[in-house]
């Protein structure tokens, strides 16, 4: 008897994953394998918006290489030899996904898309996202291009504090004047009466639909991202409901001096003020740690499960 035998490979999609975080401490609220390392595709962008911003200027004239113009996938139908501001690039990618966009900016501020990556990559080993590798600018899939749910959340935390990054990704239309066209936000949430604020789609066919968001809402504002969810929009609004309705500002410490031993006190210029649930909100406990070194500081730790929410430093009278 002869037999023969066949090997072959199946790629199976990921379970979905998500991460719901306080945008103001980045604090995990809610999760579900908040830190497996996934495929995020265009979440990417995220990060490449951030970078293009930071190593560029705004009004700077990239001239089209026919490499970006070329991009696989989305695209805002760039051409060879067209010359763009990076303005007008940085809304087509976070608007319209455009991966040409992407490929435009990263050869424009990191000299080659070699270069860009490598910026990328740095950024993310200084803001301690440790499940996160970039290969390229605009989310294409390769087996290594992977970050998660958690990661992807803080992404978006830290570039909305650049405030030109707030402005392009809030926007729901721009009309980009030397194309003569106008592109609207793919972020459908955004132009519902939501909360929404900014955001970025993403998809590839192995990383099924990835979404990001930053709700706010009665002063709260929190980030929702998921990851392989088809149903990805309503996830989002009912996450960052949940949120809304369960969590409140606690204030933990009041503005003030504390005495932390028998001669030696602390200043609180600011009060604390944490994002609890009502169970969070009992057993919260703040914590202070004094330097050893001659005058001198010391950090204040709000507690939660013998673990640090929040830290600052205070100045020791």
């Amino acid at each position: 008897m002869c037999m023969m035998v066949v090997f072959f490979s199946v790629t199976q999609a990921a379970s979905a994953s998500y991460a719901v975080i306080d945008a103001e401490t980045g604090r995990l609220l809610e999760g579900s394998n908040p830190n497996g390392r996934m495929p995020i595709a265009s979440l990417t962008k995220i990060w490449t918006a951030l970078i293009a911003i930071e190593n560029s200027e705004l009004d700077d004239e990239v001239t089209i290489s026919q490499k970006a113009a070329l991009s696989e996938g989305s695209s805002i139908y760039l051409e060879p030899g067209e010359k763009i501001p990076v303005e007008s690039l940085l809304y087509g990618l976070m608007l319209r996904s455009g991966n040409d966009a992407a490929f435009a900016l990263a050869e424009h501020a990191g000299g080659s898309i070699e270069g860009f990556v490598d910026l990328m990559n740095e950024k993310a080993d200084l803001y301690g996202l440790n499940n996160t590798d970039f290969t390229n600018p605009s989310g294409l899939h390769n087996d290594i291009h992977l970050s998660s749910a958690y990661d992807t959340a803080q992404m978006l935390r830290i570039a909305m504090q650049n405030e030109t990054f707030k402005k392009i990704s809030s926007t729901i239309n721009y009309k980009e004047p030397s194309k003569g066209v106008t592109w609207q936000n793919k972020h459908r949430l955004l132009r519902q009466q939501v909360g929404a604020v900014s955001g970025k789609t993403g998809f590839t066919k192995v990383a099924g639909r990835t979404l990001a968001t930053y709700f706010e809402q009665d002063n709260k504002k929190v980030i929702v991202v998921t990851l392989s969810e088809s149903n990805d929009w309503q996830v989002h609004k009912g996450l960052a409901n949940k949120v809304f309705d369960n969590y409140e500002y606690v204030t933990v410490a009041d503005k003030g001096k504390y005495q932390a031993t028998n001669d030696k006190a602390v200043e609180l210029t600011q009060p604390i003020s944490i994002l609890l649930n009502k169970q969070e909100a009992k057993e919260v406990r703040n914590v202070l740690h004094l330097s050893r070194k001659q005058g001198q500081f010391g950090i204040w730790h709000v507690m939660l499960n013998d673990e640090s929410i929040y830290a600052t430093r205070v100045n020791v009278k």
